[in-house]
């Protein structure tokens, strides 16, 4: 199917319009015409009657009084009260009764009929006009009148001319309106990036409005995109960079027998290093698409509690060898979420606390529920803290606060870049409260469960 365009569809519809306004305006005419016509032809008659009746009652009251009063276009008709044709002025010969026609019998009971025939004549019908006189009889008179069709197919030539001019102008005129409809429109799309600023009806604001936000999501997406593209490879090329000099060493037989072991260790390090780096950024991509797309993972009821019990587990060791002291505490707090998803949202805040921490610090996990439903869960520390100016941006993919501690203790950079998008696959809420060298506190607050 081929698409027409706006200005065609436009255009097309005003001079349909024009065109059935064209239609609508002779029907209306000749409706008005027609009533205005008959309304004049029934005073006309009835005041002809009046004339003709006050006449003949001034006579002897012969029949053939009435002579007197025929003109050309003027036909009169006396008629007795048995039915019988008294005087007919249309013709000398003698006339069926005349009881039975519509106009007498209404005379004779309203005393005054009217009716219209179409005559033999083409083109003509005759209106009669029928009063009762004060002797019994019924005078009629009648008058032949071209009919509104007649009429009008007289003036067809007239009709059609006018119709085709007028269609003419009303394309014409749709097409230069059209035009001028449709022409600030595409005016407004030769600079988009001013299109808010050039929107010449205001029902194409939101319309411009969403262009713009698209059009900044997408600088921004690309923005972002090509950020992310540096920082992985500026992430891989450290330690490929030092797997490369190390395996280089003694691969050459440079590195003495006894630094060989420190070397493969580095290596060793490193690889875990890239391996970590390389599963985050799967993970974020993967929570990407599930964002864009809207495939949310399969959700279930899920006690934050038993999530942060989990996790205390796990990061036992890592805590230990931290020298940080780790805790969970609470009540039962369900939420309705991916139980896998949750799981690293909680290691991912507890991992970064002791990352950034001190010996002897603590972190601690809290739980709990408000009394509207909503379940929260804490991860606090005491350690070096956050500053102000950074707090909007950790949540930035490979933001780092302290780069030398991060790289040192084997940090992504992508921990609470996961942690933001696995809160908003689930509705939650993160709240971020930090002071320098002092601790930081995050709040994931989570919708109430269904």
């Amino acid at each position: 199917m081929k698409l027409r365009s706006m200005e065609e569809k436009i255009s097309y519809r005003l001079f349909l319009m024009g065109f059935l306004g064209l239609l609508f305006t002779a029907a209306l005419c000749i409706f008005v015409f027609h009533k205005a016509f008959t309304a004049q032809a029934w005073t006309g008659l009835e005041q002809e009657a009046e004339l003709v009746s006050a006449g003949y009652e001034m006579t002897d009251q012969q029949p053939q009084e009435l002579t007197h009063f025929v003109t050309e276009d003027l036909r009169i008709t006396l008629i007795s009260q048995d039915g019988s044709v008294l005087f007919e002025s249309a013709t000398d010969q003698p006339m069926e009764n005349h009881l039975s026609r519509p106009e007498i019998k209404q005379a004779i009971s309203d005393g005054v009929g009217k009716d219209i025939r179409d005559s033999q004549t083409m083109g003509y019908e005759t209106y009669y006009y029928a009063v009762l006189l004060p002797t019994g009889e019924i005078l009629r008179v009648a008058q032949d009148a071209e009919t509104i069709w007649s009429i009008y197919d007289s003036s067809i030539p007239a009709i059609v001319l006018s119709c085709v001019a007028l269609m003419m102008a009303a394309a014409i005129l749709a097409g230069l309106l059209t035009k001028a409809l449709v022409q600030p429109v595409l005016d407004m799309t030769e600079d988009l990036d001013h299109i808010q600023e050039n929107v010449p009806y205001k029902e194409l604001i939101p319309f411009a409005e969403s262009i713009h936000s698209d059009r900044i999501l997408r600088e921004n997406n690309e923005k972002m995109r090509q950020e992310f593209t540096a920082n992985v490879s500026h992430e891989l090329k450290t330690p490929l960079t030092s797997i490369s000099g190390y395996a280089e060493l003694i691969e050459t037989g440079i590195a003495k027998p006894e630094d060989v072991q420190g070397f493969a260790q580095k290596i060793h390090v490193e690889a875990t290093r890239m391996l970590q780096l390389v599963n985050d950024i799967l993970q974020l991509s993967k929570l990407d698409s599930a964002s864009e797309t809207g495939n949310t993972p399969a959700m279930e009821v899920v006690d934050l509690l038993d999530v942060a019990k989990e996790c205390v587990e796990r990061q036992k060791l890592n805590a230990r060898r931290a020298y940080i002291s780790l805790s969970y505490l609470g009540e039962s707090a369900p939420v309705r979420g991916s139980r896998d998803l949750l799981d690293e949202l909680c290691q991912n805040l507890c991992d970064n606390a002791i990352r950034y921490n001190r010996p002897g610090g603590k972190v601690q996990i809290t739980t709990a529920c408000s009394r509207d439903g909503h379940c929260t869960l804490t991860v606090a520390d005491n350690g070096i803290g956050i500053p102000k100016e950074a707090q909007s941006s950790v949540f930035e993919r490979f933001y780092r606060v302290d780069k030398s501690r991060s790289k040192a203790t084997g940090g992504t950079g992508l921990g609470l870049a996961i942690v933001k998008h696995i809160a908003r696959i689930h509705g939650a809420r993160i709240k971020l409260e930090s002071q320098v060298d002092e601790g930081t506190t995050i709040t994931v607050t989570f919708p109430t469960a269904d």
